[in-house]
């Protein structure tokens, strides 16, 4: 992250990478806060490394842990209340419809 003359050794982040990194996201960090930054940041990069280390070139990408299924109920007509009673409650009705205030220009 920093240059070679201030680099800290491979897999270990240093104060200078941390005030680097706050500098380039235009954040205030103290003194104290670079130490702590730098700890936490190399405990998250320590966790992403033993991850790679895993070897799983045979185990497919997945979004879940667990296999997962859609459960669909089936599309069944049934009652409900009349059209004159649910618009009744509405604030304002047009062509039989609830009226609600337009918050889209026609530009797009």
């Amino acid at each position: 992250m920093s240059d070679s003359s201030s680099a800290s050794p491979p897999g270990r982040i240093s104060r200078a990478d941390v005030a680097h990194l706050a500098r380039l996201a235009r954040l205030a960090v103290t003194e104290d806060e670079l130490d702590v930054f730098a700890g936490q940041l190399d405990v998250i990069l320590g966790a992403v490394a033993r991850v790679r280390e895993v070897a799983a070139d045979d185990i497919a990408p997945m979004s879940h842990a667990v296999p997962m299924t859609n459960v669909y109920r089936p599309d069944v007509v049934r009652p409900s209340l009349p059209r004159e009673a649910v618009l009744a409650g509405a604030p304002s009705v047009e062509d039989d419809k609830f009226r609600v205030p337009r918050i889209l220009t026609e530009e797009a």
